[in-house]
């Protein structure tokens, strides 16, 4: 499993606040897998903590195969509030940029160079 830094943790969920605003997203493990297999996705976001840890294992093998960015974040609670949910979310996946495009590009950029594991 990747480990992913502070700082893309934080830019990934601050993509999803911003498309939510700005473009569309989509929330929970059923909604962001048919989006994927759609060829839709722009950025899938997961938490580490996910109860049963098995609901979201397909998702990051899934990114992958469809060539989409995949960062995995601390909590389902902070996800739940990057994505406007006052209850934890285990999987959240944007749809629509909006104006979140240009820090998903970055995300893409630093997820496919490796700098975003944590040493």
């Amino acid at each position: 499993m990747m480990e992913f830094s502070k700082e893309t943790m934080d830019k990934a969920l601050e993509a999803l606040e911003v498309a939510k605003k700005t473009g569309k997203i989509k929330k929970g493990t059923n909604e962001t897998t048919k989006v994927i297999e759609r060829g839709i996705a722009k950025l899938v976001v997961v938490a580490k903590d996910a109860n049963p840890v098995e609901i979201v294992l397909h998702l990051e093998p899934l990114s992958k195969e469809k060539g989409v960015p995949f960062v995995r974040v601390d909590s389902k609670e902070e996800l739940g509030t990057a994505v406007g949910l006052s209850v934890p979310c285990v999987s959240a996946v944007v749809v629509d940029a909006g104006q979140a495009d240009k820090l998903i590009k970055q995300l893409n950029e630093e997820l496919n160079n490796g700098q975003t594991k944590s040493e």
